[in-house]
């Protein structure tokens, strides 16, 4: 009696029995009607310096707050496999292990405002696949990478205000409408909110989608503040979002070099397409499917223009479909779409029957291969299935006859494969004489550096018949270009010819035997542009040569002038000294008479009037510094 006692007081505790909840928290149980129920622990003790791992496995809802708690370790919550909201909100949280969060499955909610986390593990989001609530405002996060773009497609409610961001990847707002280019809906269920406010922005091309969705209305993503302002640069500090124009921040535009290709089975395809945006946007080129291509070739001639190449090599009918060219900048994104068809088919040629008869020989008695015609081999039965009339390859039954019939129903079936292989022979090359003869007389005509004419007589084909037009510089198959038309026309302009250049065109009729198709050789003209050029520089240079001659002429003629003046000045001074000028003996200041001796004077020829005041005024100045007499008269110094 005793021991049923005990059972019954065990059964009642276990029964009235809660989980341990930790001493510095509140455990509460919230129940339900049906029996079921969800526990909440709320830890707020000043004095609480780690995480507790004491909490009860049922929790749903955990929440530390107010705290000392300065690190989230790793697999903090990894018993938690039930827990939908963690709030470690307003502690001194700055370091979070990459796998702090890792178990936590079903967790709907996460924040961790309020505390100085400066750089977040964005990639542990992987492990919370459910999450939809990602609150990290009032932290100092300086950056969100690119790699965190692929974790945060799922969030409907990120709060990154009152950080210490800058700038935002530029594929951040590419997940969400309407960059992604889905369409916009109204549901509500499907809006996105965004707190972005209260961080010094730098408006530039990298945050102009951010820019430009603030200026949106009745977009799905929903912005907290729409009030946001520039920090930088200087010149649009504190300009709003909604008013700020960028510059040097243009969005892509594409542009193809066409919009539908047809090319025949098995020919080379180059597609083009051409981009302008600033800064100079990136090229990529994807299939319908979404299979990117890597055998392109990009060049950008210069800012904010690029151009890209993509060949395709010997076409089949599974490369038929929809290319597209992507042009992406920081600014936004465009694209164009190319479609190409292959036309034609894949052509076969049955071969003629060509018999082996060591083959048949080694296997005499066994199995051989019959005639068409059997009434002349009574004793062998074969079975010839329907086949096509163009060519038979009759099966090989079993024979039980004796071996010399064997070698005459031989010798008759190779005598009748051999006439059935010529007869094939012959009307194989028949048809390829005939498909040559089909387009004669090619002829090149009025050549031009970048195009020609060329003209064919259509010979036993319709009007209508398709012919295609293959041409290309000589031995460079790779740059092969086409131009549809027709039998009838006789006549096509070949254009995107090189200058000087050897070049090759074929006529290719459908259902024309490979290898026969008519084709001619041809040389287009020098570029008349760089003949004009060169006749100009003729000119030119025979005008320059002329004026130099004269030039030379003329300076040996005033060479020649200067010299002979130069002669005639010497003899004429000569001439003017002897009739100017003659010896004194002395030069003296004394007082002359006029009974003094006619050496002793000045001696002059008459002079002009100009000459004497010359003269007169020279002898003036120089008297000043001389002895004069009072009765000195004026003297002539020469």
């Amino acid at each position: 009696m005793r021991r049923l006692l005990y059972v019954h007081v065990f059964i009642c505790c276990l029964g009235m029995a809660h989980p341990f909840c930790p001493s510095q928290c509140t455990c509460v149980f919230h129940g339900h009607t049906d029996g079921t129920g969800s526990r909440s622990v709320l830890c707020n003790d000043q004095d609480m310096l780690d995480i507790p791992v004491n909490v009860p496995v049922d929790t749903v809802k955990l929440r530390i707050e107010k705290t000392m708690v300065r690190r989230i370790p790793t697999e903090a919550f990894y018993y938690l496999v039930e827990l939908r909201f963690l709030w470690i909100t307003y502690n001194a949280v700055s370091s979070v292990d990459t796998a702090s969060f890792y178990n936590l499955k079903v967790l709907h909610e996460l924040r961790l405002d309020g505390n100085m986390i400066s750089v977040f593990p964005w990639e542990s989001l992987k492990e919370m696949p459910r999450l939809r609530t990602l609150d990290l405002h009032n932290n100092r996060i300086t950056n969100v990478p690119n790699e965190a773009v692929p974790h945060l497609l799922n969030i409907t409610y990120l709060d990154l205000s009152s950080n210490k961001l800058v700038t935002l990847p530029s594929d951040l707002m590419d997940i969400w409408p309407p960059f992604n280019g889905a369409p916009i809906s109204t549901n509500a269920s499907q809006k996105v909110v965004l707190g972005l406010q209260d961080n010094p922005w730098y408006c530039d091309c990298k945050i102009s989608k951010l820019i430009e969705l603030s200026k949106m209305t009745g977009t799905p993503v929903v912005l907290m503040d729409l009030l946001m302002t520039c920090s930088g640069p200087e010149n649009m500090a504190g300009v709003p979002f909604q008013r700020a124009e960028l510059d040097n921040c243009i969005k892509p535009s594409v542009m193809t070099s066409a919009t539908k290709i047809t090319s025949p089975l098995g020919s080379n395809v180059l597609l083009r397409c051409d981009a302008t945006g600033l800064p100079t946007p990136t090229l990529y080129w994807a299939k319908s499917d979404g299979s990117q291509f890597n055998n392109t070739v990009q060049e950008s001639p210069g800012e904010g223009i690029r151009w890209s190449i993509m060949s395709l090599h010997g076409i089949l009918h599974k490369d038929a479909g929809n290319y597209s060219c992507r042009a992406k900048n920081v600014a936004g994104n465009a694209d164009a779409t190319i479609s190409v068809s292959v036309a034609g088919g894949i052509s076969t040629t049955i071969p003629p029957l060509r018999p082996s008869i060591e083959t048949e020989q080694t296997s005499l008695g066994t199995t051989f291969t019959p005639p068409m015609d059997t009434t002349n081999s009574p004793s062998t039965t074969a079975t010839v299935p329907p086949r096509a009339s163009t060519a038979v390859a009759p099966k090989k039954p079993k024979t039980t006859t004796s071996t010399s019939v064997q070698k005459d129903s031989l010798k008759q079936a190779k005598n009748q494969q051999e006439g059935n292989g010529r007869k094939l022979a012959a009307d194989e090359k028949s048809k390829k004489s005939d498909a040559s003869k089909s387009v004669k007389d090619l002829k090149i005509v009025e050549e031009t550096a970048d195009s020609a004419v060329l003209l064919w007589t259509a010979d036993g084909l319709p009007n209508d018949a398709p012919l295609t037009v293959v041409y290309s510089p000589y031995d460079e198959d790779d740059i092969k270009r086409t131009l549809e038309t027709d039998a009838g026309s006789g006549k096509v302009l070949l254009e995107g010819l090189s200058s000087g250049t050897r070049h090759s065109v074929c006529l290719v009729a459908k259902g024309s035997a490979a290898g026969k198709d008519p084709c001619i050789d041809f040389y287009t003209l020098d570029n008349v542009k760089d003949g004009g050029q060169s006749a100009l520089f003729i000119i030119i240079s025979g005008i320059a040569c002329a004026l130099v001659v004269s030039l030379i002429a003329l300076l040996i003629y005033k060479i020649l002038a200067l010299y002979c003046s130069g002669q005639n000045t010497a003899s004429d001074e000569e001439e003017l000294e002897k009739d100017s000028y003659v010896n004194f003996e002395t030069i003296s200041m004394k007082q002359r008479t006029l009974n003094s001796h006619p050496t002793e004077l000045w001696a002059r020829r008459a002079t002009h009037e100009s000459e004497r005041m010359l003269l007169c005024s020279r002898s003036s100045i120089d008297s000043q510094m001389t002895y004069k007499s009072d009765s000195s008269r004026c003297e002539y110094l020469c």
